[in-house]
């Protein structure tokens, strides 16, 4: 499976991704996929590649490159409950360093250059986020529905909260088809909001709940790892991106 590391043109500079594709000459439909917190590293190139293999060109931007090339922090090869607490206090200025407007910046970067490589076919592209990458996700779907024809969240974080530009206030301008996999300790309230938003958007959607899993269930570098909840992710996703991107 081809991949390489690529530098992508943003107007805040330039930022190293990840990209993986199929090795057979052809043109492909682009994938999109945002990190969660801990960023670009291992697992998340792997997942890549995995999904490359299905037939699809597969970009993974590191978030963070404002503050140096991945990692900019140095993780450790399991993230487990005793470093986590250290890892997320490190990483969190430059979470919060990371506005919705620079987020939408690099999202129009990124869909500018997702689509003009050459091993990625014409048409639309989706778009996958994790953690807070679901946050990425749907607003770059949101800002792009000509583009956009299908976005999926796994595990999302602070999708729902009570702030004017809450991503979940987005989902009415989306033209994309949406499937959310869902941890079953994210709060009540924030799932009845997310269902009541897709009800409401019109647009066709599935936000389940995956039995037995926590937060950051697909991460096979953490804790919060559940081999079913990634299977059941796969089972989700392909689906999805076969219908959307058949299109193309």
């Amino acid at each position: 499976m081809p991949a390489k590391t690529l530098q992508i043109p943003t107007p805040d500079g330039r930022a190293d991704a990840f990209a993986a594709f199929p090795d057979d000459g052809a043109r492909h439909p682009g994938v999109l996929m945002y990190s969660d917190a801990f960023g670009l590293r291992p697992v998340l190139t792997e997942m890549a590649r995995e999904l490359a293999g299905h037939g699809y060109y597969v970009l993974v931007p590191h978030l963070y490159y404002r503050h140096g090339p991945a990692p900019v922090i140095e993780l450790p090869d399991h993230i487990g409950e005793e470093a986590r607490p250290e890892v997320i206090a490190r990483l969190l200025p430059l979470l919060e360093a990371h506005t919705a407007e620079r987020a939408q910046r690099d999202a129009d970067a990124y869909l500018t250059f997702l689509t003009t490589q050459p091993e990625v076919s014409a048409g639309p592209v989706a778009v996958t986020g994790y953690c807070i990458g679901t946050l990425f996700a749907l607003r770059a779907a949101a800002a792009h529905p000509d583009q956009v024809a299908a976005v999926a969240g796994f595990h999302p974080g602070f999708v729902v909260t009570d702030t004017p530009d809450s991503p979940h206030r987005l989902i009415p301008e989306l033209a994309a088809e949406v499937h959310l996999g869902l941890a079953e300790d994210l709060p009540p309230e924030a799932i009845g909001a997310l269902g009541e938003a897709l009800d409401a958007a019109g647009v066709g959607h599935a936000a389940e709940v995956y039995p037995g899993t926590e937060h950051g269930f697909t991460m096979a570098d953490t804790d919060a790892f559940s081999p079913s909840g990634l299977r059941r992710h796969w089972d989700c996703l392909l689906p999805l991106l076969g219908r959307a991107l058949a299109r193309s």
